[in-house]
């Protein structure tokens, strides 16, 4: 309360006009007090008028007061002083290089709080006071400080530009409107300002809604980017997985040979240890009969030999010669493993090809074409099917085009007929990318809709745009509006009565387009197209057509 009291007390002994606490103060007539410096100078710059004026209240006098010290109130000012008041205000009170000054405030300027549209003049918050508590400002219009105030002095007459020239397109003065723009077309700058206010809040409108489906777009991205990193991811890990089944697939064959090879070497080596073994068992008994025979054979007693010779043991059987093939052993495995290996090999670096280009072709989020010739490029010859034909409707250039007739036309019954609404869908389903136009006659509607759309009478299920089995652009003289789930989405853009469609069916992208001399984007959809689409026509009133491009 203390600090509150203070700051009244130095408010109350202060300069209104250089806000600082009175030195040597003066009282006008009127009764407001100013230092006797500030209220000679600002009089000094009145002389030329001959009239003088209170700051505060705007009191007039003739002729100009001669005022002398009031001396109780400078005693008062020294008492306050000697209380500790502090005598100037706070820094950030003063105006900055960036802010808008007061123009009222003489010396160092405090910053304005309000700028006055009739003055024409910028007030702190000390000098602004006049303006809440004269009736003679009632009328004045305040804003926030602005240091634009000059640009609504008109350069060559020095008044306030009050009308706005629509010949010229820009604000003037009333002596203007009696010199060079006496025959222009001139409204008030606030009719005109009320009529661009319109045009604006129409604008930002637009704008705020395209803030929300680029919001949507950065939303679906995100959305997209989580889903891309996890198939990337899932496909690494089972990618790395059947990799890995096929090197434990070739490490298991691998010890398998090798299983294979050492078996059947140990059994080839035992037999031939075991051959080896009877030969020299067989070695040893040769040369055991060798020597006995060579003993016999050196006997000189005849009768002794012929009796030795008749004791000797008949040789045992011989074992059979050995049939040693030639020493390639085990060179043929070699060969039928290296077979192996080219063969898969050559399996490989086809499967990589294919696995390579597989990889290469994942274009989850493909760039759309720019110009009409890239646009082209994805054409599709789209022909109407006769069998969905309502009967106001006839076609014709190949059922490429399709007329609203004034009376029925006979077609035969078929369950695929719209028999309610006029409308038509094309012959072929489309996928993938694709692009058409379409040129209008009249009013109209170019759609897309699932085959499994309703066909007869006049419910929301069967009308383009009203169901979540149809999207659509409505074209009028001068506007165009989308629909869908009987939402309808203003569409901005230069009317033209030839539309552009572009469909990517795996990317969820349905872009419509007016096409001219260039091609304009009107409305993009984003979603999820859970089947093939047909292309649709709707119309209104007799002699309105549209034909497929």
């Amino acid at each position: 309360m203390a600090q509150k009291r203070v700051k009244l007390d130095r408010e109350s002994f202060s300069c209104s006009i250089c806000l600082d606490l009175l030195k040597d103060p003066v009282t006008t007539f009127c009764g407001h007090s100013y230092c006797m410096d500030c209220i000679k100078a600002h009089w000094d710059g009145e002389d030329g008028k001959q009239i003088y004026s209170c700051p505060q209240c705007r009191k007039t006098f003739t002729p100009r007061p001669v005022l002398m010290k009031n001396t109780m109130l400078a005693d008062l000012v020294e008492e306050l002083k000697k209380t500790g008041l502090q005598a100037a205000p706070a820094d950030h009170c003063y105006a900055g290089a960036e802010d808008v000054a007061c123009d009222v405030c003489t010396g160092r300027k405090l910053k304005a709080l309000k700028s006055c549209l009739v003055c024409l003049v910028s007030y702190c918050d000390q000098h602004l006071q006049p303006h809440y508590n004269s009736s003679a400002f009632e009328k004045h219009k305040l804003v926030e400080p602005s240091k634009n105030l000059k640009e609504n002095i008109c350069s060559h007459h020095n008044e306030v530009m009050k009308i706005f020239c629509r010949t010229d397109q820009h604000c003037i003065c009333s002596l203007c409107l009696m010199d060079e723009h006496k025959v222009h077309d001139t409204v008030s700058a606030a009719a005109e300002r009320t009529e661009r206010q319109k045009e604006l809040e129409g604008s930002q409108q637009n704008v705020q809604r395209r803030i929300q489906d680029r919001e949507k777009d950065v939303k679906l991205l995100q959305q997209e980017v989580e889903a891309i990193n996890r198939s990337a991811d899932k496909v690494v890990e089972d990618s790395a997985k059947i990799f890995y089944s096929l090197i434990y697939f070739m490490k298991r064959e691998s010890t398998a040979v090798e299983q294979k090879i050492r078996f059947q070497q140990n059994t080839q080596v035992m037999r031939a240890k075991e051959l080896q073994e009877n030969l020299y068992q067989e070695i040893t008994e040769l040369k055991r009969k060798d020597a006995e025979m060579k003993k016999i054979s050196h006997t000189e007693d005849h009768n002794q030999f012929l009796h030795n010779y008749s004791s000797l043991s008949p040789l045992s059987e011989s074992t059979s010669s050995i049939d040693i093939r030639p020493l390639r052993y085990f060179e043929d495995v070699t060969a039928a493993v290296s077979e192996v290996r080219y063969k898969i090999q050559h399996l490989l670096n086809e499967t990589w090809t294919h696995i390579s280009r597989t990889v290469t072709e994942v274009d989850v989020l493909p760039s759309e074409p720019k110009s009409r010739a890239d646009f082209l490029k994805y054409s599709r010859v789209i022909t109407l099917d006769p069998n969905t034909v309502n009967p106001m409707l006839q076609l014709s250039k190949g059922n490429r085009k399709a007329t609203v007739m004034r009376e029925k036309q006979i077609y035969s019954h078929h369950p695929e007929r719209f028999y309610g609404m006029a409308q038509v869908l094309s012959r072929e389903g489309l996928t993938g990318r694709c692009y058409w136009e379409v040129e209008l006659r009249g009013r109209g509607e170019v759609a897309v809709a699932y085959k499994n759309i309703s066909r007869a009478g006049w419910s929301d299920e069967c009308e383009f745009g009203r169901n979540d089995k149809s999207w659509t652009l409505r074209y009028e003289k001068d506007s165009y509006t989308f629909w869908n789930k009987k939402v309808q989405t203003l569409v901005s853009g230069p009317v033209s009565s030839r539309v552009g469609v572009y469909l990517d069916h795996r990317a969820g992208t349905l872009s419509f387009y007016s096409v001219s001399d260039t091609m304009t984007l009107l409305h993009r959809v984003q979603t999820t197209f859970t089947q093939p689409l047909y292309v649709g026509l709707h119309f209104y009133r007799s002699g309105e057509t549209a034909e497929l491009k």
